[in-house]
């Protein structure tokens, strides 16, 4: 039995070493957080996450669907609250599409103790990464007792954005790597169960406070709260630094989100109580050395959280890499450079969609104009299905590879633009002349 390291215990290596276990491999995972099962908290980044097709195939794989179903909320359609208080509403796909609210830490916990039931999986917390041989696929770890080397045949380092096993493939001739920072960073926020245990806002849904260079998100939980998420310039006159105090912040969430602040009477104390985190996108190349080391999820690809993205796209890192694995029998000497060659283009492109919905969730959900836009697109594909898929059901209600889905999503835009230019598009849009000019231009 051939023995294999992953370094990181997040979700994608919790997943990963599922897979690779299935596969007949002994899997050592190394794991720098104490267990969180001991601690009782998740380190790190806790913004709920929206679980959609890509992810729930990738655990369907490996027999894990059932089991987060039973955590995860459905969220059907956006629901918009103007600074009156007043909503508007846009259903995310067609009628029982959903993408699915889970806690980043019950999902983690959830994964890695399917890791640790599987008789090939050995996780070892406690063990920081402070060195990799990537060409001989190996790496070296800190713990309590000292250092610790793996003994593996190759590294998958799946330990995440700032990944430490990557940092020695910086050090190689020939790698490109680029860190970008956005002018954004983001605030956790909490909205309790009302006093009944039940959901104070519509629970099947992911709430969104629009406000153009920022923006309130609220994703709920199944103990009746909800996991809010304030994203806000970090420098500025309306930023994180400006709000210098929870008293302060009050005062602006009584004037842009006065409607979720009712629903939160502990707001000042979750201000101090909370970090301001930071939000990078990473970009790099190659992901591989030979047969011995390859980077994915987060340590080859992060990306900003606006699409819900993030863990879709590591968890469809494992799907992808199975099949490789399946076609090349195991030769990692084959597959790791097929697998960097052939994921990074889609990779790059989840990036960049994730950007561009971080401007239609703070800004263009608020607009009449794009409401509209998004109604025509959905009578059209009612009509023509087989002709348009809105961009956002190819993102997340799809397998249909990020890079075509973009370059599907510029194209449509363009066509979109054509017909939000027609005279009283308000009253005609939902007519046979207007699916016809669509079709027109598709050809």
């Amino acid at each position: 039995m051939k023995n294999v390291t992953v370094v990181g215990a997040g979700l994608v290596g919790s997943l990963w070493s599922l897979y690779l276990a299935k596969r007949g491999y002994a899997v050592d995972v190394y794991e720098r957080r104490p267990d969180p099962r001991k601690t009782g908290k998740a380190e790190g980044r806790s913004i709920n996450l929206a679980l959609s097709d890509r992810g729930w195939a990738a655990l369907e794989k490996v027999g894990m669907a059932e089991a987060v179903r039973k955590e995860a909320i459905p969220m059907y359609r956006r629901v918009m609250h103007d600074v009156a208080g007043n909503l508007s509403f846009q259903p995310y796909g067609k009628e029982n599409q959903a993408i699915y609210s889970v806690s980043r830490g019950g999902l983690n916990r959830l994964m890695v103790e399917a890791a640790e039931a599987h008789p090939h999986v050995n996780v070892h917390f406690g063990h920081a990464c402070v060195d990799a041989d990537v060409e001989g696929g190996t790496a070296t770890f800190a713990t309590e007792d000292g250092h610790v080397t793996s003994q593996g045949e190759a590294v998958f380092a799946t330990d995440g954005a700032f990944s430490k096993v990557r940092a020695q493939f910086q050090r190689r001739d020939r790698f490109n790597y680029q860190q970008e920072y956005i002018d954004h960073g983001y605030k956790e926020l909490h909205i309790p169960p009302g006093a009944d245990g039940s959901h104070q806002i519509e629970r099947e849904a992911l709430h969104i406070w629009p406000r153009g260079k920022h923006m309130l998100i609220a994703l709920p939980n199944p103990d009746g709260s909800f996991t809010c998420t304030l994203f806000f310039p970090m420098e500025g006159p309306m930023s994180f630094d400006a709000l210098g105090t929870a008293e302060a912040a009050e005062t602006f969430f009584a004037e842009h989100f006065g409607d979720a602040l009712a629903l939160m009477p502990d707001f000042q104390d979750q201000w101090r109580q909370n970090p301001v985190s930071s939000l990078v996108i990473i970009r790099c190349s190659p992901w591989n050395v030979g047969g011995k080391t390859v980077l994915f999820g987060d340590a080859s690809h992060a990306i900003v959280p606006f699409y819900g993205q993030g863990m879709n796209s590591g968890f469809e890192d494992c799907r992808v890499f199975d099949e490789l694995l399946d076609a090349h029998k195991d030769d990692f000497e084959a597959a790791f450079p097929v697998f960097s060659t052939q994921r990074k283009p889609h990779a790059d492109a989840i990036a960049e969609l994730a950007m561009r919905n971080f401007v239609e969730m703070r800004d263009l959900t608020a607009q009449p104009e794009f409401l509209l836009q998004k109604k025509i697109e959905a009578a059209f594909s009612a009509q023509y299905p087989g002709r348009w898929m809105p961009l956002y059901s190819q993102v997340t209600f799809s397998h249909i590879p990020y890079a075509d889905a973009l370059a599907a999503g510029k194209r449509q835009e363009a066509i979109m633009q054509t017909i939000m230019a027609r005279p009283n598009i308000e009253e005609t849009w939902n007519s046979q002349e207007v699916m016809d000019a669509i079709l027109a231009q598709l050809h």
